[in-house]
């Protein structure tokens, strides 16, 4: 038999080690991340979101700002059903905002596909220096971000390097290769997305897999849109027991996330193409993918709810996708989602901390 065929050329053991240690590592990070930054600008994040969303683009550039900053879809969704079920953001004003978070949910697959994750040790040695050097408390919270920025950056490198021995192995290829069928490989990815409560999570795993040519382009695209849809299960719980308001921006998220993976999904080859034309290897293939595919389908969202806003009101369409009046909404129930929204959805800390 082959050396290349046995399933003795991997030591199970050290990655299996790896990856769940990696995995550890980063959902810890995650976790003191949403910590950290509700501590250093809990109140400043949530006021800037509610102004922010006053108009259509500014509130698609709010969401993704906030991804961005928070690296993680779900927290931003989260705070945003808090806000509409109080009244503080209507539901038409949350949508684009929502839009966004799937936008900057991108970067962060954009950074381990330039290899950015390689300096993590680095970065993350020079922010612990800088915790330490600093003496102001609120500086000292920002440098513990950036601490654990770079922490779930050398998380995703962990994995990455404890699978490389798998690309060498028989088994391991034949099964990742009936991944090849997309249909199957969306599949995978919405259940692994929902068991990891990441989607940043999924990509570290995919790109990883995909760059030592374990995993087919193809197969690699099917996860990636997979992700996309599982990443809605932590806002449609946040959605339960909330106004109808509030469900419909959660419900929005669902509809819009699986409409456009599976149309993604019918032109695949196209979306394969332009992946295999915009970048040589394989990691910024799925990268570059990944970002077209979430800004083709924001644009044309956008364009049918510009195109919704400008329609009678008078009990059509548009009217399903405004709140209830402000001033109905209770005392108490402000009070709450201030709160919800003020402590970065402390009410939900496994959906908040463990993923986009």
């Amino acid at each position: 038999m082959s050396d290349l065929g046995s399933t003795a050329d991997v030591d199970r053991v050290a990655v299996a080690l790896g990856l769940v240690g990696g995995l550890a590592l980063f959902l810890f990070a995650l976790d003191e991340l949403a910590r950290t930054l509700k501590e250093a600008a809990g109140d400043r994040m949530r006021n800037w979101l509610a102004r922010a969303a006053g108009t259509p683009l500014r509130g698609l550039a709010a969401g993704t700002g906030a991804t961005v900053a928070l690296d993680s879809s779900t927290a931003t969704i989260v705070m945003l059903i808090a806000f509409v079920d109080a009244g503080l953001l209507t539901a038409a004003q949350a949508l684009p905002v929502v839009l966004g978070a799937n936008v900057g949910t991108t970067v962060s697959t954009q950074i381990l596909a330039a290899g950015l994750d390689d300096l993590a040790p680095l970065l993350f040695a020079l922010a612990l220096a800088a915790q330490v050097a600093l003496r102001s408390p609120a500086a000292k919270r920002y440098a513990r971000i950036a601490a654990m920025l770079s922490l779930l950056l050398f998380a995703l490198n962990l994995m990455g390097r404890a699978m490389e021995p798998l690309a060498g192995n028989l088994a391991v290829a034949d099964w990742l290769g009936g991944l090849d069928n997309p249909a199957v490989a969306l599949a995978v990815g919405a259940g692994v997305t929902v068991a990891l409560q990441s989607s940043s999570a999924t990509m570290g795993l995919v790109i990883a897999l995909a760059s030592t040519g374990a995993l087919p382009l193809t197969g690699a695209l099917g996860v990636m849109l997979g992700a996309e849809i599982g990443t809605c299960a932590d806002t449609l719980i946040a959605a339960l027991g909330r106004s109808a308001a509030a469900v419909r921006v959660g419900l929005f998220h669902l509809v819009f996330n699986v409409a456009s993976a599976g149309l993604a999904l019918l032109f695949l080859d196209h979306l394969a193409f332009f992946a295999r034309w915009s970048a040589p290897d394989v990691a910024g293939q799925v990268a570059n993918a990944q970002v077209a595919f979430n800004l083709v389908g924001v644009a044309a969202a956008m364009l049918l709810l510009a195109a919704v806003r400008t329609r009678p009101t008078t009990g059509g369409a548009l009217a399903a996708v405004q709140p209830a009046d402000a001033r109905a909404i209770t005392s108490d129930r402000r009070a709450d989602a201030a709160a919800v929204a003020g402590g970065l959805v402390e009410p939900l800390p496994r959906e908040l901390t463990h993923g986009e």
